[in-house]
C-alpha cells in the first residue's frame, strides 16, 4: 500500500492474531483438572478419576484446539436470522459437549465449566504485542474487531494492558466475521470508507472476507495458528488479497509499525 493509501483506522483481530490461546487453555483445563481430582470431598466417579488421570498436557492441548475448533465453526456458520448468541454463551455450550465426547464431564461442576468459559477472557498477549500496538496508536486509531463479545474483550485488553483505543466486536453487529457486516459496520461505526480501514489478522480467510470488502489487509503470521493448508496458503499470495504478509522470522506488530514508518522499533 502506498504511502498515500494509508488507512485512518487499522482493525485487529484478537484471538490467535494478539493473545495466544492453545497453551492458555490448556494449562487451563489441566489445572481444573487437577483441582478437581485433588478435591477431597468431591464425589468423581472411578471412570472418570481415571480417564482425567490418564489425561496428559498434549491431551488437554488436543481439548483445547478441538474447543477452538467449534468456535471458529460457530463463526463461519453463524446464522443472523436467529437470536444472537454471544461467543461466551456458545463456549459454554460446546465445552460441556466435548468433555461429554471425551468422556470427561463428570469431572467438572458448573462453577468449574462457568471459570472454564472465563478462561478465553484470561489469555496472554504475544510479547510484541503491547509495544507494538502502542507504537500503532502514535499514527493511527486503533480497535479490536473481533468475534469475541465486548466483555472477553474488554478482559483481555485489561489482563494484558493493551493499548487498543477502541473495542468493537462482531457483536455489535449482530454477525460474526467472515460476514461482510461485520466489516462494513466496523467501518460505518467510525465513519470511515472501508478503504481507509485495514485489518491486521493472523487469519487468511478473515482477511480474504475484509479485502472483499474493501479493506486494507495486513497478514500477521503467527505460529500454528492459520488453518488453511500449504496449497491454500501458495494459493493467497498468488491472488494477492494480502497487502503486507508478516512471516514468523519477523518481529510482529513491531515490524508493521516499521512498515508504516513509525519510529522506536528496535
Amino acid at each position: 500500500m502506498p504511502q498515500g493509501d494509508f488507512p485512518s483506522i487499522i482493525f485487529f483481530d484478537v484471538l490467535g492474531t494478539i493473545v495466544e490461546w492453545r497453551c492458555c487453555i490448556a494449562n487451563e483445563l489441566n489445572a481444573a483438572a487437577q483441582r478437581a481430582l485433588q478435591d477431597q470431598v468431591r464425589t468423581l466417579s472411578a471412570e472418570v478419576r481415571a480417564r482425567a488421570s490418564d489425561m496428559f498436557t498434549s491431551s488437554w492441548q488436543e481439548v483445547a484446539e478441538e474447543w477452538h475448533r467449534a468456535y471458529m465453526n460457530f463463526g463461519d456458520t453463524y446464522d443472523t436470522s436467529k437470536p444472537f448468541v454471544s461467543v461466551d454463551e456458545y463456549n459454554r455450550i460446546s465445552l460441556e459437549s466435548i468433555l461429554t465426547k471425551w468422556l470427561l464431564r463428570g469431572l467438572f461442576n458448573e462453577d468449574d465449566l462457568h471459570n472454564l468459559t472465563l478462561a478465553w477472557h484470561r489469555l496472554d498477549s504475544h510479547s510484541d504485542s503491547v509495544p507494538g500496538l502502542s507504537l500503532l496508536n502514535t499514527k493511527f486509531l486503533t480497535s479490536t474487531l473481533s468475534n469475541g463479545n465486548v466483555k472477553l474483550l474488554e478482559d483481555l485488553q485489561e489482563h494484558n494492558s493493551l493499548p487498543f483505543k477502541h473495542i468493537t466486536s462482531a457483536e455489535h453487529f449482530g454477525a460474526y466475521k467472515p460476514s461482510p457486516g461485520v466489516y462494513n459496520g466496523a467501518a460505518r461505526r467510525f465513519g470511515f470508507r472501508n478503504s481507509q480501514c485495514c485489518l491486521v489478522a493472523a487469519h487468511l480467510e478473515d482477511l480474504q472476507a475484509a479485502k472483499r470488502c474493501g479493506f486494507q489487509t495486513i497478514y500477521l503470521e503467527r505460529n500454528m495458528e492459520e488453518a488453511w493448508d500449504s496449497e491454500d496458503i501458495a494459493r493467497a499470495r498468488e491472488e494477492g488479497f494480502v497487502d503486507l504478509w508478516v512471516g514468523l522470522g519477523g518481529s510482529g506488530l513491531n515490524e508493521v509499525a516499521r512498515y508504516f514508518g513509525i519510529e522506536g522499533v528496535e
